[in-house]
């Protein structure tokens, strides 16, 4: 079984470049709670397995973890976080909300509407951020939404990103009745075909995730916000992200739109030296 380093090695995500700048004990940990989430995606996401095995799997991943919670395990990865999870004082809760998550991947490719997908978002996402907080020092119960919020925010960036490669794999995330609301279609979703119907579509879309990036903003207080940085970065990153999104018209079906490496770390950088320094000040 590997450790939360070696997963966390193979795996650079946009996570992996936010997290480099935090003290070696705080990075550890954030690396057990990343390594934790990336398993229980992977269950998911394997194309080798059954809907059927793949249920299973989770199952006993969820049966794993909660015994890990009351004897030690023979698993390293949960070991770890256990050791994690009562360090930082970690509720238990947004990790079995986690795994209710990813499930939904499991039972279901549409989302009839927002409050749906909202949930899926909150699964998958915020539970994270509620997560990592705890291990970032948050002192305000304010920033709880915080986190939630721009765990929403993030996955609809998600969402908007790869609308092509999902609709490829027959998971269509924008909610139906806005699909029907623009006059657009899954067929023409399937063939990727790009127009003014689908402009606005996606245009509504970024509008939404916009918004919750903004209201996540709203519940950081000045306080917090020298703790923050790590889930700032990753926020500067997304906004990036959208902002090339919209830069090219919302046309997500040519070449996947990325970030950069260098962006990454040169945001993640910028986060941090800004974030140690004037709210640290601020905060005190």
């Amino acid at each position: 079984m590997e450790t939360s380093q070696e997963i966390s090695k193979k795996s650079k995500s946009n996570f992996y470049y936010t997290f480099a700048f935090l003290p070696r004990r705080k990075r550890d940990a954030i690396k057990s709670v990343y390594a934790f989430c990336r398993m229980t995606d992977d269950i998911v996401d394997d194309q080798n397995e059954s809907i059927e095995i793949k249920s299973q799997k989770l199952k006993g991943w969820k049966e794993k973890f909660q015994n890990s919670l009351v004897k030690k395990s023979e698993n390293l990865l949960l070991a770890e976080l256990k050791e994690v999870i009562d360090l930082y004082k970690i509720p238990v809760h947004p990790f079995l909300d986690l795994i209710d998550g990813v499930e939904m991947d499991l039972i279901k490719n549409r989302y009839e509407n927002f409050d749906e997908l909202k949930k899926y978002c909150y699964g998958v996402a915020s539970t994270v951020g509620l997560m990592t907080i705890p291990i970032f020092g948050y002192k305000n119960k304010d920033t709880e939404k915080f986190a939630v919020n721009l765990g929403i925010a993030l996955q609809l960036t998600n969402i908007i990103r790869d609308v092509k490669f999902d609709a490829l794999n027959d998971r269509i995330y924008i909610p139906q009745d806005e699909i029907i609301k623009f006059d657009y279609s899954e067929k023409e979703l399937h063939n990727s075909v790009y127009n003014a119907k689908f402009f606005e579509l996606m245009k509504y879309q970024t509008d939404r995730a916009k918004y919750f990036y903004s209201t996540a903003d709203k519940f950081l207080v000045s306080k917090d916000k020298h703790s923050m940085y790590t889930a700032r970065a990753m926020e500067y990153i997304y906004k990036r992200l959208l902002d090339n999104i919209v830069n090219e018209k919302y046309n997500v079906f040519g070449q996947k739109i990325i970030i950069s490496n260098f962006n990454k770390i040169f945001i993640s950088l910028a986060v941090f030296l800004k974030y140690k320094t004037i709210y640290k000040w601020l905060s005190a």
